[in-house]
């Protein structure tokens, strides 16, 4: 028996009257919210408009929904198609059951539908929620928490995991706290993004890729400990190939992207700029057109300081010239005719 260890939920429902209040819902929506809050103030940092992640998310979650359910019921179709099963479990989301890689594939078209409608490049956009995606994930996992589900193999560490339900082939007893450790990798991977973007200004869809791609590494090793029923190909289960597929396609993306379009885009949404709202290469951009502006200004004041000083050098040469000619020059003729005859009258 464990001394220490995380216990699990007797009940991953309340009831509010005939309302049910499902744990699993509950991490799914505050995940959803989440994402949606901190994309949205990563897009405004990047010169977009508030309110542009919402607008876009309305198609990307439910997209992401389905195609989240749809994976999972397809790559586990025994459980609602096989004798003595009832396929209208399979419209049961609350239950559990979503794969992330198809609300990520699913959920990527819808972004794309809402960020044509909006006249905003899709790879901009995936760039501001990749973090908040990412921590999403860590939030939702807690579901599976609520379920008793997604754990490893048995373990006697104090952080073991409590299954005490015995429904759907379970066995009580202590083990890996698969769902946890895929939480706190999720937390991890925002983090690695936002560092990464800051230090070096990811752009055109290589931030979404960099998270896609460290996700994928900490899913490897946690589906390899996971001991729920999976197909299995090669020795290896079938979301293990997936992620080590989709981890080389995200790193070749962030490779070509990088020698294609280096840099980070310079408008993200073409309307946020139009009512005064710069994004970050229109700021730098005109920060810069100010800076050349100012030394134009400073360098016509500086020719016409050096034009007044030319004109006061000729000045003070011609002024020269009238004191030296009234010596001996013939404008200083009525002068030495004075002198002449103050002499003569002395003579006298």
């Amino acid at each position: 028996m464990n001394l220490a260890y995380i216990p699990s939920p007797s009940h991953g429902v309340l009831y509010l009257g005939p309302i049910p209040l499902r744990g699993y819902a509950f991490c799914i929506i505050i995940g959803v919210f989440v994402a949606v809050w901190f994309g949205n103030k990563r897009w405004i940092a990047r010169g977009g408009q508030s309110g542009t992640v919402a607008d876009i998310a309305v198609w990307a979650v439910p997209f992401g929904l389905v195609g989240g359910r749809l994976y999972h019921v397809i790559t586990d179709y025994e459980l609602y198609f096989s004798e003595g099963r009832d396929w209208v479990d399979a419209f049961k989301v609350w239950e559990g059951g979503l794969g992330i890689w198809g609300a990520i594939a699913l959920g990527a078209l819808g972004g794309w539908i809402g960020a044509r409608r909006r006249g905003i490049p899709m790879p901009a956009y995936a760039d501001a929620v990749a973090p908040g995606i990412a921590f999403a994930q860590a939030i939702g996992r807690w579901g599976n928490w609520f379920n008793q589900e997604l754990y490893g193999r048995e373990t006697h560490l104090p952080w073991a995991l409590h299954i005490t339900s015995s429904e759907g082939g379970r066995v009580p007893g202590y083990y890996h706290p698969t769902f946890l450790y895929e939480s706190l990798w999720c937390v991890g991977v925002g983090l690695l993004v936002i560092w990464a973007d800051r230090r070096f200004t990811l752009g055109h869809g290589r931030a979404f890729a960099l998270y896609v791609a460290a996700y994928c590494l900490g899913r490897g090793w946690i589906e390899y400990m996971r001991v729920d029923d999976a197909h299995h190909i090669l020795g290896l289960r079938l979301n293990d190939w997936t992620a080590l597929g989709v981890f080389l396609l995200a790193v070749l993306y962030i490779v070509v992207s990088a020698k294609k379009r280096p840099g980070r885009e310079a408008v993200v949404e073409p309307g946020a700029v139009a009512s005064g709202a710069p994004a970050d290469g229109a700021a730098a951009a005109e920060g810069a057109g100010s800076a050349e502006d100012d030394a134009e200004s400073k360098g016509e004041s500086k020719g016409e300081a050096d034009s007044a000083g030319t004109a006061a050098d000729k000045g003070k040469g011609k002024a020269g010239s009238v004191g030296g000619a009234g010596g001996d020059g013939k404008a200083g003729e009525p002068g030495g005719t004075a002198a002449d005859e103050a002499e003569s009258a002395g003579k006298s």
